[in-house]
């Protein structure tokens, strides 16, 4: 185990061993595919993961995508009505809603959320959830943050009876364009 930090993503995290790296597209809210990065370690039947999407693209994503909308949609595409404040495509509500737009996902999962809460790391906003599989028992703690353009979803799951995964999680911390840690005040 050890701290992992990666400097090109903004952060530094306490997993219980290697991560392996990989790349995947995180679909937004509103439709857009963007890049992300997932950091993973499995031990036995122990997940760890803290995925990583890069949110700068959007704008440029989501203001094409409404280009190609049907003469007379809705404001949503022509920006008409609402554009100063949504963006065309809805963009900047896609970066506002981003944190309950990933909430939202967990909790289409076939578990019970347990809790749902607002939370913190030095002063970054964020979502945390706990849910409990409703199969195989097993209980999850994850956590959403957004900072510098880029969505953070951390998570641990472990199996019925093992220790909380809250460890992990609360390792999470931010690391600027140099590497070194930040701590808002």
């Amino acid at each position: 185990g050890g701290v992992r930090a990666s400097r090109a993503d903004g952060f530094r995290v306490n997993f219980p061993g290697q991560p392996v790296v990989s790349t995947t597209t995180f679909k937004s809210e509103y439709g857009a595919d963007l890049p992300a990065r997932v950091f993973s370690v499995n031990i036995g039947r122990e997940r760890y993961s803290m995925t990583v999407v890069d949110y700068s693209p959007i704008e440029a994503i989501l203001t094409a995508k409404s280009k190609q909308c049907p003469p007379f949609a809705d404001e949503r595409c022509t920006g008409v009505g609402a554009g100063a404040a949504v963006g065309f495509g809805y963009w900047k509500t896609d970066v506002r809603a981003a944190l309950v737009w990933a909430s939202w996902q967990f909790m289409q999962r076939d578990a019970r959320v347990t809790e749902l809460t607002w939370n913190n790391i030095d002063f970054v906003e964020g979502h945390q959830l706990q849910l409990t599989n409703n199969k195989d028992k097993s209980r999850t703690h994850a956590a959403i943050y957004m900072h510098e353009n880029k969505l953070y979803i951390i998570e641990g799951t472990v199996p019925a009876g093992y220790p909380a995964p809250a460890l992990f999680q609360d390792s999470l911390g931010w690391l600027d364009e140099n590497g070194v840690g930040l701590r808002y005040q």
